[in-house]
């Protein structure tokens, strides 16, 4: 490690690693110190017994993330320090095809990354989830996932990654600007065609056949001035237990989705009120917001990014000889990993503070007791657990703790 860089990386790594470790025993910590009383604002709908098989479940997958963690650091060292770039450019070197050979690193870097933390993958659902009673996926049905998964990643992401680099190739010093610009258009083509192409290849979308609830949700709708292309419901319970409900698409493919699981756990009502928080997010405006951050954040890392890719230290510095365009990005998404948690408490405020505003548009268009029982149920149901750690909290929860966002909608 004579190369200067080669210690920024590894004090990177090292503090990464330690943050992450460090913010996963606080979180086990504080569940464990809670594990024998559920607290007061939920007693009287979540029994000691349901709050305890909560704290479980999430030791269980803290548990699972501590040995991720470790594991991760092992392999990025592997190819980084240990050669593994390096090894893998001699193995997908083409003559004669340098940028067949620079795509070629990327996708086989991408999929034995995926092949080495499948086993994390499958532990989760068929031992985590199973356990408590929440995986309803079979092997065969988990096997398939991955396939069509691999094969859409490959489909759509060998293509925009030949013109990436051919970008990056032939067209100087603005290649980053030109880079961002088609990264935006892929971004809002997948928002669009999303709804109506990919999601159907992984579940089966049905119209909502409650004529009841279909009506009292079309006239909610109509009231907040949202128009959407149909209210679908989704097989979600062919893969787990879990209930959730979301948007999805761009424009005139928006959709509304509940999970079929959802529900079976809500009443009418509760789901008004549910579907009223969603549309919270419609009303402000969040997810373009949170696009348009996105957008700038990403024009500002190419930016950045461009200054130092053809410096030979960069590449030195992690051990690895092949420099061109596609290890050049490799490196940039592995230091872009190490970096991201540091900032990561600012995203999650902005995204609770999102959530706290489309609670109270919901407490304008619903009855928030229905909201309250709603997110309840969905808490209890889901087994999440109502005693975070704080610090915790700041750093990962894109949505308010339990007790705090239930104290917000009692205002």
């Amino acid at each position: 490690m004579n190369n200067w860089f080669s210690w920024i990386f590894a004090l990177l790594l090292i503090f990464d690693v330690s943050l992450k470790y460090h913010l996963n025993l606080r979180q086990k910590n504080s569940i464990l110190r809670f594990f024998n009383a559920v607290p007061d604002a939920f007693s009287s709908q979540i029994s000691l017994p349901e709050h305890q098989k909560a704290g479980r479940y999430s030791q269980a997958k803290l548990k699972l993330a501590r040995v991720e963690l470790f594991f991760g650091a092992i392999i990025l060292l592997f190819f980084t320090f240990g050669g593994g770039i390096n090894l893998l450019g001699e193995l997908t070197s083409f003559n004669n095809h340098l940028l067949s050979s620079q795509v070629a690193l990327i996708i086989s870097y991408s999929i034995l990354s995926s092949i080495l933390f499948l086993p994390f993958s499958y532990y989760s659902t068929f031992k985590i989830e199973q356990e408590f009673g929440f995986n309803k996926m079979t092997l065969k049905l988990f096997i398939i996932d991955l396939i069509k998964g691999t094969a859409i990643a490959l489909l759509i992401g060998t293509p925009l990654l030949y013109l990436v680099l051919w970008l990056m190739q032939n067209l100087g010093n603005s290649w980053w600007l030109w880079v961002w610009l088609v990264l935006v258009a892929f971004n809002l083509l997948i928002l669009l065609i999303y709804p109506t192409f990919i999601a159907p290849l992984f579940n089966k979308f049905s119209p909502l056949e409650d004529l009841e609830l279909k009506e009292k949700i079309e006239q909610l709708l109509q009231e907040c001035g949202f128009k959407s292309q149909g209210i679908f419901v989704m097989d979600g319970s062919k893969r787990s237990s879990h209930g959730n409900a979301y948007f999805t698409g761009l424009g005139a493919s928006k959709r509304i989705v509940f999970f079929d699981t959802l529900l079976k756990q809500l009443t009418h009502a509760e789901i008004i009120a549910v579907l009223a928080h969603e549309l919270g997010h419609f009303k402000h405006k969040h997810i373009i917001k949170q696009m348009i951050i996105s957008f700038g954040i990403t024009l500002i890392g190419l930016y950045i990014f461009s200054l130092f890719i053809s410096h030979e230290w960069f590449y030195a510095g992690m051990n690895v000889g092949i420099i061109n365009n596609a290890s050049g990005l490799l490196l940039l998404f592995i230091i872009t990993n190490l970096i991201s948690l540091p900032l990561a408490p600012l995203s999650s405020f902005m995204s609770r503070k999102n959530e706290f505003e489309a609670d109270d548009f919901a407490k304008e268009h619903s009855n928030k007791e229905d909201l309250i029982n709603g997110l309840v149920k969905l808490y209890r149901d889901n087994a999440s657990t109502l005693t975070p750690d704080d610090l915790y909290v700041k750093f990962y929860y894109s949505h308010p703790p339990a007790s705090t966002r239930i104290a917000n909608l009692e205002k």
